[in-house]
C-alpha cells in the first residue's frame, strides 16, 4: 500500500451524502467512516458511515460515492463507485436520544455488492482510539488548533472525490460541556454542507500542551467530535442556534451565519456503538 501522510489519509475519512427530498429540493451533507466493535485479536469490525440526522431526514433517495482501488489496494482517485439508494432514510440507524444529532449506517452490504461485481473501495476508517483518553483531555489547553473535513455548501473535488480541508480553533475548552451538553463550540467557518464533518485537533509534526512541553516530530490527530449546528444571527439581531443546513434546501436569507459551530463531543459516538452492539446480539 502506498505511503500516505496524516492528512492525506484523513481525506480518504469522508464521504460526501446527497439526499432527495420529497418535495424534489436537493441536500449535501458530510460523512465519516468509523469501526464499530472492532475485535483487536481478529481486526473483525462492523464498517458504518456516521453523519447527522438532520442531514438525512425526510430523504427518500440518497446517494454515496466511492473511491476504488486497484489490486494492491492502492486508491484510484479518479475512479468511483456509486451507490443509489432509495427510501435512503431507512437505512440509517439513529441514536435513541432526540436531542443528539447522530446516526450511523451499516456499509457491509455495500462493500459486497461492490465485491460482486468484482470492485474494491477505498477508504480508510476512524477509529475508537482516536476519542482522546484521560491523559489526551489533561494535555488539552482552551485554544487548540483544529481541522474539520467536509463539503461545505456542497463543493469537493469531483474529479478526484476529494474533501475540503479546514482549519480554525476551539472556541470553547474541549474539556467543558458547552451549556451543560457533550458539545464544544468551534470558531471556524461552517457552511451548509458542512454538517456531519468530522472535527479533529490536528498537529502535524510537533506540538504543545498546555503546561508547555514541546513535542517537536511527533504527529497528535484526535477525534474532537462531529459538527451538527451553529450560531446564527437574524435580521433582528438576535442570535439562535439551528442545525447547519445541508446545503441546496431553501434557507432564508435573513439568517446569517458568524463562523461558529457547535460540535458533538465525540465520546458519543461509543453511544452509537453500544447499540449496534444490542442490535447484533438480537440477530
Amino acid at each position: 500500500m502506498m505511503e500516505l501522510s496524516p492528512s492525506e489519509q484523513i481525506t480518504y475519512s469522508t464521504v460526501r451524502i446527497e439526499c432527495e427530498f420529497k418535495n424534489n429540493a436537493g441536500g449535501t451533507g458530510t460523512g465519516f467512516f468509523f469501526q464499530f466493535l472492532k475485535d483487536e485479536s481478529t481486526g473483525n469490525h462492523i464498517p458504518v458511515v456516521i453523519t447527522n440526522k438532520h442531514v438525512i431526514e425526510g430523504s427518500c433517495k440518497g446517494r454515496i460515492i466511492f473511491t476504488l482501488a486497484d489490486s494492491n489496494n492502492d486508491p484510484l482517485d479518479t475512479e468511483h463507485f456509486r451507490f443509489n439508494l432509495d427510501n435512503f432514510e431507512t437505512f440509517w440507524i439513529k441514536h435513541p436520544d432526540p436531542v443528539v444529532d447522530l446516526c450511523a449506517m451499516p456499509i457491509a452490504p455495500f462493500l459486497k455488492e461492490a465485491e460482486n461485481r468484482n470492485k474494491s473501495l477505498f477508504y480508510i476508517s476512524l477509529e475508537k482510539s482516536l476519542i482522546p483518553t484521560e491523559k489526551q483531555l489533561a494535555e488539552f489547553s482552551a485554544l487548540e488548533e483544529i481541522l474539520m473535513v467536509g463539503y461545505p455548501n456542497g463543493i469537493w473535488d469531483h474529479v478526484n472525490n476529494k474533501p475540503i480541508l479546514r482549519k480554525g480553533v476551539t472556541a470553547t475548552h474541549p474539556n467543558f460541556d458547552y451549556c451543560g451538553k457533550k458539545e464544544i463550540m468551534i470558531d471556524a467557518a461552517c457552511f451548509p454542507g458542512s454538517s456531519g464533518s468530522p472535527v479533529f485537533i490536528f498537529n502535524e509534526g510537533g506540538y504543545r500542551d498546555k503546561k508547555g512541553n514541546t513535542y517537536l516530530g511527533q504527529n497528535r490527530i484526535i477525534l474532537l467530535g462531529v459538527l451538527s449546528a451553529g450560531p446564527q444571527h437574524t435580521t433582528q439581531g438576535e442570535i439562535e442556534i439551528v442545525d447547519v443546513p445541508t446545503g441546496k434546501r431553501p434557507v432564508a436569507i435573513s439568517r446569517i451565519p458568524n463562523n461558529l459551530g457547535l460540535i458533538i463531543k465525540s465520546e458519543r459516538i461509543l453511544e452509537l456503538e453500544k447499540l449496534f452492539g444490542k442490535l447484533t446480539k438480537r440477530v
